[in-house]
């Protein structure tokens, strides 16, 4: 009788321990259904296109970007798979092409650079702050990181540096701080794919150049279509 009641007691503790565990882990499974979120680091790699650009203006080699930052995912239906999700991060682009600037960075020349002109280098490049606020849809789930995702938005960016390069011959001209560029540029983009990559694309709104920054008396406007591959990281 001793050992039955032993066994009995024993059998009863694993059935009691059994049904805490259970019960554990069904509430943690229900906490995490109520807090998860897409909280990401993103990371780009892009390649820039000018539009809109001046006649005669045409770009050589790779314009290339890069972008990096924090996304803060803000689900706003029950499944958690409709979101918005503003953000921080840094943007660097360059553009090789034919636009000469020359002269001072208060004092900025402009020219077409012809075509039997051998010149070795003529780029500009700058650094953005960008705040990027995202519409986001996916069909993710709590169990599984691995999903299509559709996120669209708009991006503001502000200029922290610039700098252009044009040598020719042995002559080098180096402009920081172009007071022609304009300081704030926004536009749209559309990001999508599956898990971790994705196709990106991004259309400027507003000129790269302020209106005083001009060629022959026409102000200089240069929009910028940017496509390339986007990362999420969690």
């Amino acid at each position: 009788m001793r050992l039955f009641l032993s066994c009995f007691l024993f059998l009863s503790g694993l059935a009691v321990f059994s049904q805490e565990a259970k019960v554990s882990i069904d509430t943690m499974r229900v906490k995490i259904d109520s807090l998860y979120r897409e909280d990401q680091f993103y990371f780009g790699i892009i390649y820039n296109s000018m539009i809109k650009k001046p006649a005669g203006l045409s770009q050589s080699k790779i314009s290339a970007g890069l972008s990096i930052g924090f996304l803060r995912d803000i689900p706003v239906n029950k499944s958690r798979r409709i979101a918005i999700a503003p953000g921080i991060g840094f943007a660097y682009n360059n553009y090789y092409q034919n636009l000469a600037i020359t002269g001072t960075s208060q004092s900025p020349v402009y020219t077409i650079i012809p075509s039997g002109v051998d010149y070795n280098k003529n780029k500009f490049e700058q650094l953005f702050v960008e705040v990027p606020i995202e519409f986001r849809w996916r069909n993710s789930t709590p169990e599984t990181h691995k999903f299509w995702r559709i996120y669209g938005g708009f991006k503001f960016s502000y200029l922290l540096v610039d700098k252009s390069v044009y040598v020719v011959d042995q002559a080098k001209t180096i402009i920081k701080n172009n007071k022609d560029f304009d300081n704030l540029l926004y536009g749209a983009y559309l990001s999508t794919g599956y898990n971790t990559l994705n196709f990106y694309a991004y259309y400027g709104f507003n000129s790269l150049f302020k209106s005083s920054a001009k060629i022959n008396n026409e102000p200089i406007e240069i929009n910028t279509l940017s496509i390339g591959v986007m990362f999420y990281i969690l």
